[in-house]
């Protein structure tokens, strides 16, 4: 009887562990930079936010941990802010930027960036990217502060690693 019991809590633990093990994360939102200048990431994976604020109608974002397979679609992304309110300007592409360890408490004070592709933004202000950015450094898994960011990739046409202009926001994984 003995015996039973603790093979049912080892089975019980084992399947438990295996649930918890999710690789997935999930962003149940893509939302622009309220705060212009806002830095989100520590030492030099640190990345300030746009000058002006920006505005979403919609969005979600999804990372592998274990696949390097990075999705994210944002809707109506245009600046909230200044003489090209309502537009998304002179913004011609974005590209996804994952943060790790946002905090640096892993990396000596440093975050770690993995950058996806750059996709262009419409004049609607929508863009889309999935593929894979391949292997993710550990400290993406092993450290939970994680953020999930969307870049200036392009300006007219001209490629450029700019701020940051909307975010994942209500994390689930």
């Amino acid at each position: 009887m003995r015996k039973a019991a603790l093979l049912g809590v080892f089975l019980l633990l084992l399947v438990l562990t295996a649930w918890g093990a999710n690789p997935v994360v999930r962003w149940r939102e893509v939302v622009g930079i309220i705060q212009p200048g806002n830095v989100v990431g520590s030492g030099t994976g640190a990345v300030p936010g746009g000058l002006l604020p920006w505005i979403t109608t919609a969005g979600v974002a999804r990372v592998n941990l274990d696949t390097g397979e990075i999705q994210f679609v944002v809707k109506g992304l245009v600046l909230a802010g200044g003489n090209p309110i309502g537009t998304r300007g002179d913004i011609t592409a974005v590209k996804g930027t994952l943060v790790c360890d946002t905090n640096g408490s892993a990396g000596g004070g440093n975050s770690t960036l993995v950058q996806t592709a750059a996709v262009p933004l419409s004049s609607d202000g929508d863009a889309h990217f999935t593929g894979s950015v391949g292997s993710l450094p550990g400290v993406c898994s092993t450290e939970p502060d994680l953020a999930l960011l969307i870049r200036i990739a392009e300006v007219n046409g001209v490629a450029v690693n700019g701020p940051w202009i909307a975010f994942g926001a209500v994390r689930e994984n």
